[in-house]
């Protein structure tokens, strides 16, 4: 199931993943010849944008928590890709510690808790689940509603090492993306692997870091490929010092959108395009969809109502918002249908190490093209994968399943490896930590 493209800019998309298709080869040594430079992040997901004249990652997530929504056929790639990043950073790894989210009434957040221990059980790992909820002082069942359970216990720290109480593991797999902080049992574990490292949570993460990088990566192989790299990468700019409630930073936040549009609307009339260019203005740290507003127009970041700057100056865990992206808005002409209701739909694709191991689509009934879909409302529909992502079929269409899904697996593989650039130039020193 590939989602129809409801655009007449069909021609440009197909254009683009053909040159994916033709450079099949040239894109996989290249992307190799990258591993052998940067260490991949553990795993990742990437949200895609497809306009039809252009496909752009929009966000990437490095705490990944919908491994649930994943097609079942392809666990199997799951489980080798686990034991491919276990391998490279713990060769004799036997126990891995698991610390999730806080989420403990969400039941679709356990459920991908539940998987991810299903996944690596299967690498041969003793896995267990450590949280850092304080209330919780002894190992606490939790009943999920597909009759699985898992079990919660509290984390026993033992000078420079974390574990649970008689079970001490080789490393650590965070499914929690600090938004509140890190939490001081995390810091100067220098004695077990982090995964991911404890900066690439929000606490000290920064989409710009990753788009500034990902602005190198898409310049790189465009050059590889020919083609304009605007086709593969959202304008951006940044603005600090947000007071959303005391209306600072209106001046720079109006600037920093005129800028992007403009930018935007020379592109769109290089290529003869007649959409209405927009931006969309996110908190620089956040995740879940929170502190986000698509903008058509300067004016439109100007005196914001009180309804509006509630809603942009939280974001998780109830943290103030004081730095914003304004991103390059890439509109979804892409939409799944399903019991006679369709929606607007984006994929988001999801990496174990360097592999692209699922992904599903993003969708939203009542949202609209150039809407940000991650919110109350929406559903997941798992990619259903004819052949793997990573298997192009030359001899088909370019929008055929393996084609369309080759397409998007290169470029949800060209933000990790921005991803993983942005964490080598975060790393703190230790003191900082």
């Amino acid at each position: 199931m590939v989602p129809h493209l409801t655009t007449a800019l069909n021609g440009p998309l197909l254009e683009l993943e053909k040159r994916f298709l033709d450079a099949a080869p040239d894109i996989e040594r290249w992307l190799r010849s990258q591993w052998q430079e940067h260490t991949p992040p553990f795993y990742g997901s990437v949200d895609l944008r497809n306009a039809g004249f252009k496909l752009a990652p929009i966000d990437m997530n490095l705490f990944p928590g919908g491994f649930n929504n994943l097609s079942a056929d392809f666990m199997p790639l799951c489980v080798q890709a686990a034991m491919s990043a276990i391998e490279k950073i713990c060769p004799n790894a036997k126990s891995l510690l698991l610390i999730p989210e806080n989420h403990t009434r969400n039941q679709f957040y356990l459920q991908n808790v539940a998987q991810l221990v299903n996944i690596f059980r299967m690498t041969g790992l003793n896995i267990r689940i450590g949280t850092l909820i304080p209330d919780i002082q002894a190992p606490t069942p939790v009943e999920l509603p597909n009759g699985q359970s898992l079990l919660l216990e509290p984390l026993v720290r033992s000078g420079n090492r974390l574990g649970l109480k008689d079970f001490d593991p080789c490393a650590i797999l965070l499914n929690n993306d600090l938004s509140a902080g890190i939490p001081d049992i995390l810091k100067n574990l220098d004695e077990q692997f982090v995964l991911p490292p404890v900066h690439a949570g929000w606490a000290m993460r920064r989409k710009s870091n990753h788009f500034a990088a990902y602005d190198e990566i898409a310049d790189e192989f465009a050059q590889l490929i020919g083609i304009d790299p605007w086709r593969i990468n959202p304008y951006f700019s940044v603005c600090k010092h947000i007071d959303f409630h005391g209306r600072q930073g209106e001046e720079c936040l109006a600037d920093s959108v005129n800028v992007v549009l403009a930018l935007i609307r020379q592109k769109y009339q290089e290529y003869g395009i007649e959409e209405t260019p927009f931006v969309i203005v996110k908190a620089d740290a956040g995740t879940y969809g929170m502190g986000v507003m698509t903008v058509r127009s300067a004016d439109e970041v100007i005196g914001l109502n009180r309804r509006q700057r509630n809603k942009m100056s939280v974001i998780k865990e109830g943290l103030n918002v004081s730095q914003v992206i304004i991103q390059e808005g890439v509109h979804t002409f892409e939409r799944v249908e399903k019991d006679g209701k369709a929606g607007v739909a984006e994929p988001v694709v999801y990496m174990i190490d360097r592999f692209v191991v699922g992904g599903f689509y993003r969708v939203h009934g009542e949202r609209g093209i150039d809407e940000n879909l991650n919110a109350p409302g929406m559903h997941f529909e798992p990619l259903a994968f004819e052949t793997c992502c990573s298997l192009p079929d030359c001899q088909q269409t370019p929008d055929a399943p393996p084609n369309r899904f080759y397409a998007y697996g290169v470029v949800a593989r060209l933000a990790l490896l921005a991803a993983a650039l942005e964490i080598e130039r975060t790393e703190p020193s230790e003191e900082s930590l």
